[in-house]
């Protein structure tokens, strides 16, 4: 394997792990592991509802602190990954599904490689209401 090879299969490990914390926050509620995912300067953007939704991470952490958890609720846990695109050193654009009923989420995300770690620093979402 090159060394280009071996730092990809890094990224895209690296990347996958901070999905599963991602996945975990949302399903918990749990702000404490989403604050390791997110870059402190992230947007959250839902294109759904017009106007745009645009929310900074200290507008939208509150949300899903106060929101009832899935995992509260017993909810069957949904959430996949459908593509993880590392497109320099420095970006990737990850695609991701997931469900916090009644709501089934369509993420696009792009993250960033800062301070040695990889981060979302935007989360662009549509969602549709499940019958």
């Amino acid at each position: 394997m090159t060394k280009q090879s071996e730092q990809y299969h890094a990224d895209i490990a690296a990347i996958r792990l901070q999905l599963q914390q991602y996945f975990d926050g949302l399903y918990t509620s749990d702000v404490s592991l989403l604050r390791q995912v997110f870059h402190r300067d992230a947007v959250y953007i839902c294109v759904t509802d017009q106007p745009l939704l645009k929310l900074t991470m200290a507008e939208y952490f509150p949300l899903v602190e106060q929101r009832t958890s899935p995992a509260s609720k017993k909810q069957l846990r949904q959430d996949k990954i459908i593509s993880i695109n590392v497109i320099s050193e420095k970006t990737a654009i990850v695609q991701v599904e997931c469900v916090i009923e009644p709501k089934y989420f369509y993420d696009a995300l792009t993250f960033i490689y800062d301070k040695g770690m990889w981060k979302i620093i935007s989360k662009v979402f549509h969602y549709r209401v499940m019958e």
